[in-house]
Parts: C-alpha cells; sequence; structure tokens
C-alpha cells in the first residue's frame, strides 16, 4: 500500500526544493516596502533570512532567493521608486518621533551690577526673539554695555561698538550688518518689558540694540517692537536705571553686559 504523506511546508524534503517555500514571504516584503515603511522591511528581511538560515543549507537559500524573492523585490522597489513622499514621510516621523520637544527658553542677562532674566514673547514677535537668540548665543552681546539710560524711561544696549571705550562717540550706531522687520503686537510697554531700538523714521530698521523699560512709555506701543519681560533682576534693574549720567545719557560708571545667555527655563528652577 502506497502512503503519500501531506506535504508539510517545514518538513526535511523542502530542504532539497527551496523552489517550494511558501511564496507569501516575498510578496509580505513587497507589500511592507510598497506601503512605505522601510525599517519595517528591514525587520521583515531581517526574519526572512533568520528562517532560511534555520531550514534550508546555504546553496537552497541562495536559489530561493534568486528564483523567488529577487524578482519580486525588484518589481517592489521599482513602484516604491515611484512614491518618494512615502518614504520621505516616513524618514521625516521617525526624525520628529527622535527630536525631543522645544524646551521654553529665557534670557539670563549678566551685567556689572547683578543679573537679570527675561522670557521670550514667542506668540508675538517670533523672527525678532530668533534675531536676539542668534546673537546671543554667538557671544555677539558679551563685553558690550547699556550705554543710554534714562531713569524712568529705559535702559538701552546691545551695541558692538560699546565694547571699545575709545569708540564711545559713535557708541548708539553699531549693528551686525543687517536689519530685520518690525513685528507690532499687543504687548506694551510697561517696566521690564525688552523691546527693539531702531533708527528714527524707519520702522523696519532694527538689528541687534535693545532696551528695557524702567517706566511705562506706552507710547512707543506699535512703533516699537516688545518681545519679552524681565521675571527676574527688577533691583538690577533699577540699579542701572538710576545710576548718575551725562550727556548723552551716559551713564558716568560703565554699566556693563558681561554676557547674555540662552538657557531652558526650567535650568533655573
Amino acid at each position: 500500500m502506497n502512503h503519500t504523506p501531506k506535504k508539510n511546508p517545514f518538513s526535511g524534503d523542502r530542504r532539497s526544493h527551496p523552489e517550494e517555500f511558501p511564496g507569501c514571504i516575498p510578496y509580505l516584503c513587497a507589500s511592507v516596502l510598497i506601503c512605505g515603511r522601510p525599517h519595517q522591511l528591514c525587520l521583515a528581511l531581517g526574519k526572512l533570512l533568520a528562517i532560511l538560515h534555520a531550514m534550508l543549507p546555504m546553496y537552497s537559500t541562495v536559489n530561493y532567493l534568486k528564483k523567488c524573492l529577487a524578482p519580486l523585490l525588484g518589481t517592489a522597489l521599482a513602484i516604491a521608486g515611484a512614491q518618494p513622499s512615502a518614504w520621505a514621510a516616513d524618514a521625516t516621523n521617525q526624525t520628529a518621533a527622535a527630536k525631543p520637544a522645544d524646551t521654553n527658553e529665557v534670557a539670563v542677562i549678566t551685567t556689572t551690577e547683578g543679573t537679570m532674566v527675561a522670557q521670550f514673547w514667542t506668540d508675538a514677535a517670533p523672527k525678532t526673539i530668533a534675531n536676539f537668540k542668534k546673537l546671543a548665543s554667538s557671544g555677539f552681546y558679551d563685553g558690550t554695555c547699556f550705554h543710554r539710560v534714562i531713569r524712568g524711561f529705559m535702559i538701552q544696549g546691545g551695541d558692538p561698538l560699546t565694547k571699545d571705550p575709545a569708540a564711545e562717540s559713535r557708541w548708539g550706531t553699531g549693528g551686525p550688518g543687517y536689519t530685520i522687520a518690525a513685528e507690532f503686537n499687543a504687548h506694551s510697554h510697561v517696566r521690564g518689558v525688552l523691546s527693539m531700538a531702531r533708527m528714527p523714521g524707519d520702522v523696519n530698521s532694527a538689528s541687534c540694540q535693545f532696551f528695557i523699560c524702567h517706566g511705562s512709555p506706552t507710547q512707543l506701543d506699535h512703533q516699537y517692537t516688545t518681545f519679552g519681560k524681565l521675571i527676574k533682576g527688577d533691583d538690577v534693574l533699577e540699579k542701572i536705571a538710576t545710576t548718575p549720567t551725562h550727556p548723552p545719557d551716559r551713564p558716568d560708571k560703565r554699566m556693563g553686559i558681561i554676557s547674555i545667555k540662552i538657557v531652558p527655563a526650567q535650568s533655573l528652577q
């Protein structure tokens, strides 16, 4: 009596016939690739090769890859090549998942009279704040000073020319070599508010110089760009704003800006 055993896809006789290896795996890999999930494809291929290595001798594995898997993957690659957006989206999603969320940052203004800390109004003046952070992070403000001080009004600084005492006659005219557009907003000029200085008659001439309000000059609203406010160091503001001055509003004693650092707000807690 002849007995023909049922074919078992995992039986030993399959080792000599790799072309009969279950055909669903190539289609599975191809579908994963076409769906635009390259990282999942790599996992699928890794598992497939592990199975082949465990079940088939080396020559059979090679034959299987040549006869069954390679043509289907070639077709899948051709289809996927016509859909670069899926690959790009997947890469973007992976990058976004790995990138930590943006943190709330503040400016730590260290002066010869003490330290002030300012928060930013990112919703009100994003380009102005980005420019300020860029300059501060590059050390642009380090070694400058508050060259114009008017009690009850404001203290002004940020001019790179103030790094050189010999250039005092030109203090207030320096800049980074470019200007930025105004970003007027609903935040009013009150004590402790940071705002951008500019040239008279040109609202889009701000660049690096800024001032901190000592009083509440609300008449400047919608004429100068406010972008933040002190959350620490009001006593330092008071000390600088009330220092003795001489024309043209120059402090008798140098009110130095040692550094301005941009740091995560939580680092100060």
